[in-house]
């Protein structure tokens, strides 16, 4: 048997990376990759993208939804603030006009062995918490234990991490328990440090502080922005650290440039548009497409103060669904989730609905991406998928996947008769115009659960079809933090849920779909996924060693999810709209990857007085 060195160094319970450190073989980067070079090189100013020259002034405000009881983002307890995130920086950046790359932010350079095993970072020596305290290897060390102790999402994308440990002054290094996670790295670098000093000390009464619980007095933190004020439940502002630590290097400049930006919560998205209309706030987030189409017609429009405008990019898009929780029996059969399928007229939801807008289905969990499956599967993407053959739907070899097309009385009266075709195959029949199981007598019955009134329409549009073939459904909207415990605890029958997507899937995808994941309270895997062949499909994307073989692995997936039939996809947008008010300004391109906002954009003094002048 032939030992590597570093195997014969593990064996002598040497650590391999002590021994590289040794060695002085590391080097040190601004930057890594998954693959190939990066864009920008050592000491490049600022990204492309931005305005190195952004005013930095003005208040922005925003609406939110919902509520929040804490300003704790690490923990799944509690309801944590809109725009907490603003209070923090992490280890890396990622670029918005690449895909794979990660920059030095608190990390002045990373270190990243040839096999992926180990990973090191230098701390910047001006990076500091808010009182002026240096972010430590400690802080990094501590916040990672905490993460990974107390957070499921953290749990799996940290799994493969066996060791951390301060090897420098201003370095720490983690060593993995595997090589080839290509990713793995990259991911580390998103670590948010936690100030060690700060959470084992005492608050101003005296008592100890716990990271592991809810707050409500903004916890000391080392970003862009920290919280000037708040009304629980309410209203947030933040305000701008001045001469922040980061605002002069390369991936900062240009970013962050509001003097503060305040979160407004409203309880209902009508309310809150009219909010907007009403100069309450300056920007509608996430407008429908009735108010798109139909409820701009005012004077704040006609004179130009408010401008509809419209950005694109090539980013993936969210799978956006109704996800079926497979922990109840009654959803274990796929016959029982492909009818609830066949049963959803959205072509006639969005005619009615969206005014056509909304007129594209989600027909792939990464859509308006090259990881999409298309076709038929081929090449290596059908090598993957024939190792696992006789565990796989059979139409996964047979079929493109194309989600059924009702939008006429002929169509769905065809696809109801599939659908109940299907559950009679699964052992429910009708009975007194009642779908019940054959065997038990228990009445096929759903609950849809929401906590935004603005599904409602969505549900309700849904619910005629399902009764038609003798479902009893019910439609509950909760307030948000009701709705987040019952999701954390996975008390729901269906939910609308979404799931982000990144140009390079990797380690979070065991928390969206895997196994382990499925019995963890508070995990991504809403719907309790226990599936080995996706287990196994998840890992091949984590160690792909190509652009080329994450691709095919990601199609491989994606494919084995849309088969399986999981979810009832519902709808997107390729463009993404933002109607303000006439006060900012923006790149004149955003960055190919996001719409940048608010981050690049910045305060327009001159076209705020001709608004207000209007």
């Amino acid at each position: 048997m032939h030992f590597s060195r570093r195997s014969l160094l593990r064996l002598a319970g040497l650590s391999p990376f002590a021994s590289l450190a040794d060695a002085q073989v590391k080097e040190f980067k601004h930057a890594t990759s998954l693959f190939g070079p990066t864009k920008y090189p050592a000491g490049f100013s600022h990204f492309d993208y931005v305005n190195p020259n952004a005013p930095k002034s003005g208040i922005l405000r925003l609406p939110a939804y919902g509520s929040f009881d804490s300003f704790n983002p690490f923990i799944i307890k509690g309801d944590p603030a809109a725009g907490i995130g603003l209070t923090y920086e992490s280890l890396t950046t990622q670029s918005l006009d690449e895909v794979g790359v990660e920059y030095g932010l608190i990390a002045e350079s990373i270190y990243r062995a040839d096999d992926h095993s180990a990973a090191a970072f230098r701390l910047r020596p001006e990076a500091v918490w808010h009182d002026d305290v240096p972010i430590t290897p400690e802080d990094v060390i501590f916040g990672f234990e905490f993460l990974k102790a107390n957070n499921p999402r953290y749990q799996f994308y940290y799994k493969n991490v066996s060791k951390v440990e301060k090897t420098g002054k201003r370095e720490v290094t983690f060593i993995f328990d595997s090589a080839g996670n290509r990713e793995l790295p990259q991911i580390i670098g998103q670590v948010t440090p936690l100030p060690k000093h700060y959470w084992e000390g005492k608050d101003e009464s005296g008592k100890p502080r716990n990271v592991a619980n809810t707050t409500l007095v903004p916890p000391l933190g080392n970003g862009p922005y920290r919280v000037k004020k708040s009304i629980t439940g309410q209203f947030v502002a933040y305000e701008r650290v001045k001469n922040h630590w980061s605002e002069n290097l390369g991936v900062r400049k240009g970013t962050n440039n509001f003097d503060e930006i305040h979160y407004l919560f409203f309880l209902d998205r009508s309310i809150a548009f009219e909010a907007f209309k009403g100069d309450q706030v300056d920007v509608r987030v996430g407008p429908g497409s009735v108010e798109w189409v139909t409820q701009y017609d005012i004077p704040a429009v006609k004179n130009g103060r408010i401008i509809k405008e419209t950005f694109y990019t090539k980013d993936v898009q969210r799978m956006q669904a109704f996800a079926f929780n497979l922990r109840r029996p009654k959803f274990a059969d796929i016959r029982v989730r492909q009818a609830f399928n066949l049963a959803y007229d959205f072509e006639t939801q969005m005619k009615v609905q969206s005014h056509g807008n909304y007129n594209k289905r989600l027909q792939s969990f990464f859509a308006n991406s090259e990881m999409a499956a298309t076709g038929l599967p081929s090449g290596k993407e059908l090598a993957i998928l024939e190792k696992f053959k006789d565990q796989l739907p059979v139409e996964v070899f047979t079929q493109e996947y194309i989600n059924p097309v009702n939008g006429t009385p002929q169509n769905l009266r065809k696809n109801l008769r599939a659908a109940l075709d299907l559950l009679n195959a699964a052992g429910w029949i009708l009975k007194d115009q009642k779908l019940v199981n054959e065997k038990t007598g228990e009445p096929m019955s759903v609950e849809f659960l929401l906590d935004d009134p603005g599904f409602e329409s969505v549900a309700l549009a849904y619910k005629p079809n399902l009764e038609k073939l003798g479902v009893a459904v019910t439609i509950r909207t909760v307030d948000s933090s009701q709705y987040q415990n019952r999701v954390v605890d996975f008390d729901f029958d269906i939910i609308t849920n979404v799931w982000a997507q990144s140009q390079s899937p990797g380690n979070e995808q065991r928390e969206y779909w895997g196994t382990v994941a499925a019995d963890k309270r508070g995990s991504q895997n809403t719907i309790g996924i226990k599936n080995p062949v996706i287990d196994q499909i998840i890992e091949q994307i984590i160690f792909a060693n190509t652009r080329e073989d994450q691709i095919a692995a990601t199609r491989a997936l994606d494919r084995a999810l849309l088969w399986n039939h999981y979810v009832v996809s519902q709808f997107y947008r390729p463009e993404n709209w933002l109607p303000h008010w006439d006060r900012f300004g923006h790149p004149e391109k955003n960055p190919d990857y996001d719409v940048g906002f608010p981050t690049l954009w910045w305060w327009d003094e001159e076209k705020a007085r001709k608004v207000a002048k209007a």
